[in-house]
């Protein structure tokens, strides 16, 4: 049974001990299934809990707090994402004042000695840890060696010749290379959310939209797009979409609407989740309602034919939780 904890101090978590990684996690991506696939395998092997240990909010946006940052997922996301790659346990640490400032040898103690009684710590050869980010390889490997445990460094993941990384994935999304993004995610790239009250412009436009606020998540993408909506009905649903402030009715809150092509139906309060399929175009302010409708429809339009060619497009590679690559759901 999977677990979620938040609280670094407490009670040891695996007495008979485990086998930890450590990381942002954010999209959970390729590259760290394979991570967390390795660590389910010598868990096993070991005969102890598979544990991995993040951070929300990850640090570059605790220390970024001027400049949103961009996430490929929200924290729902990321411990669904780990739950389903087998990991046992998961120690979601609150990243803030007090956590950075600890020093990185306290962290080893408290964190992987007494809270996980880890046997084996794995992490990226760029892991950074600790007060003023002085913890490296180098001093997980001494302490490990000291306290009974082994630091292990899990070897840069690459699809082709190129390395999965999250940050890269999120230039992939601004740039509107969605397919390319879904190859190193794993799958397609989505927003999810439970659908709110909106004011109800779209209806009135000939467009009904499902709303989606983002909260505290800043979006790597914004603009118009085709998509495919997941959870309105048995099967996705095509439909366009927009992402950002809506600046033709003076918009200030980021917001996610779905119109749904040939729908009609209720899903206010209902948790759907947004596919990102292709970008259209930018967001545009335009000098009145009627020019933005009329462009509505060309999108539409345009969002049909893009979602119509898809469907007859291979889709794209994803990876297995051990980071093997899978198509159309057969081993390659």
């Amino acid at each position: 049974m999977f677990r979620l904890f938040r609280d670094s101090l407490g009670a040891c978590l695996a007495p008979q001990g485990s086998v930890v990684c450590i990381g942002a996690f954010d999209g959970v991506h390729c590259g760290h299934r394979a991570l967390l696939g390795r660590v389910r395998e010598r868990a096993d092997a070991l005969g102890v809990q598979a544990i991995a240990v993040s951070f929300e909010p990850i640090p570059r946006e605790f220390f970024a707090r001027s400049m949103p940052v961009p996430r490929l997922d929200n924290v729902r996301g990321k411990i669904e994402q780990i739950r389903a790659a087998g990991i046992d346990a998961l120690l979601l640490m609150r990243f803030n004042a007090a956590l950075a400032a600890m020093p990185a040898e306290e962290f080893v103690e408290q964190i992987l000695i007494n809270r996980l009684e880890a046997r084996e710590v794995w992490v990226g050869a760029d892991f950074r840890f600790g007060h003023a980010r002085r913890g490296d390889v180098a001093l997980l490997q001494e302490m490990g060696d000291a306290h009974g445990f082994r630091a292990e460094v899990f070897a840069e993941f690459s699809l082709g010749d190129v390395r999965v990384r999250s940050s890269a994935i999120r230039e992939l999304l601004a740039a509107g290379e969605f397919a390319m993004a879904a190859r190193r995610l794993g799958r397609a790239f989505r927003i999810g959310g439970h659908v709110v009250h909106g004011r109800q412009l779209g209806r009135k436009l000939g467009y009904p939209t499902a709303n989606i606020r983002l909260g505290r998540r800043t979006s790597p993408i914004n603009g118009i797009f085709a998509v495919r909506v997941h959870g309105a009905s048995s099967e996705a649903m095509p439909g366009v979409a927009s992402l950002g402030v809506r600046p033709t009715v003076n918009g200030v809150e980021p917001l996610l609407e779905a119109h749904l092509f040939d729908f009609d139906g209720d899903l206010y309060g209902r948790r759907i989740d947004v596919e990102f399929v292709a970008k259209l175009r930018d967001e545009e302010k335009f000098s009145t309602l009627e020019a933005m409708v009329e462009q509505i429809h060309l999108d539409a339009a345009e969002a049909r034919r893009l979602l119509a060619a898809s469907q007859t497009d291979s889709p794209p590679d994803v990876a297995d939780n051990h980071g093997r690559i899978r198509s159309s759901g057969v081993l390659a």
